[in-house]
């Protein structure tokens, strides 16, 4: 039996296939972990989804931007971008089980490994979260998705305010800022206030601003935080961090981290890809 982590597939199911190959992946003994950013950009998104959803209690998905980008565009709040690759699912006779099924994936996970909490994201946390407290407020997102307003939360989801952080948002304004922090964030100040331009690597970094796992004293640091998104900075291994976007649909490798639960083992797998998409991730 073993446990797989996969980064950002972005509609890639070709890649995602020849990856499950050579992992020897089989739904009926082992378990698939992705990072999110399942659907777009890449040219098979409903393919990802068909398979993903045949695999049942094998596959564990959070949702990134681009798959959240997806149910606003279905639910007729946010036209689409003239590089989103979408239509296949949108058209598709199974429409309503996809949509169904991606809206009930989760924001954030966590599990616990021999030697401390591993905890799922798309992107980051912020500085001020804990882990127990981030998958608190992954699930106050997920009842919104989950609910008869949805559509009201997918028109209210996007901008880039509140910035930051504080117990005391309420309403659409701490949505947001979940929303943002755990599908969006790449850099932030030392109080946690989100900056959302720069797409760039690590040493990219705005005057003023650090990537978020670099905050000091970030209430996360004594657990590793797995997480996509960021295929700038690319694999990253770290005690406290695993970055597994390995930019997929740009060119570049779709990594697969094998954690072998009987030795406590991780080995990284990665197939290279052929581009989808001109170099610019999103």
């Amino acid at each position: 039996m073993a446990l797989y982590m996969i980064g950002d597939v972005q509609g890639c199911d070709s890649a995602l296939q020849r990856l499950l190959d050579t992992i020897d992946f089989s739904p009926s003994r082992d378990t698939l972990y992705l990072l999110g950013d399942l659907v777009n950009r890449g040219p098979d998104s409903s393919a990802v989804l068909r398979r993903l959803m045949g695999y049942g209690h094998a596959a564990h998905c959070l949702l990134g931007n681009h798959d959240l980008n997806l149910l606003a565009v279905a639910q007729g709040v946010r036209k689409p971008h003239r590089k989103d690759t979408l239509d296949a699912i949108l058209q598709a006779p199974d429409r309503i089980a996809m949509l169904n099924w991606l809206s009930h994936q989760k924001m954030a996970l966590l599990f616990q490994t021999a030697d401390k909490p591993l905890l799922m994201v798309h992107a980051g946390v912020l500085p001020q979260w804990s882990a127990p407290q981030t998958l608190a407020l992954a699930e106050e997102v997920e009842a919104a998705l989950q609910s008869d307003q949805a559509a009201a939360f997918f028109r209210s989801m996007y901008g880039n305010a509140p910035n930051q952080w504080c117990d005391t948002l309420t309403g659409m304004d701490r949505l947001r800022v979940i929303v943002n922090a755990l599908t969006r964030l790449r850099f932030c100040t030392a109080d946690g206030a989100m900056e959302f331009d720069t797409k760039e690597g690590a040493a990219g970094a705005p005057d003023g601003y650090m990537p978020w796992f670099e905050v000091p004293g970030r209430r996360t640091a004594n657990t590793t935080v797995a997480f996509g998104h960021w295929s700038t900075l690319g694999w990253l291994e770290r005690s406290d961090l695993l970055s597994l976007d390995t930019g997929c649909v740009w060119g570049g490798y779709l990594s697969a981290l094998q954690f072998n639960l009987q030795n406590d083992s991780q080995t990284l797998v990665q197939v290279r890809c052929e581009p989808a998409q001109q170099p610019g991730p999103s």
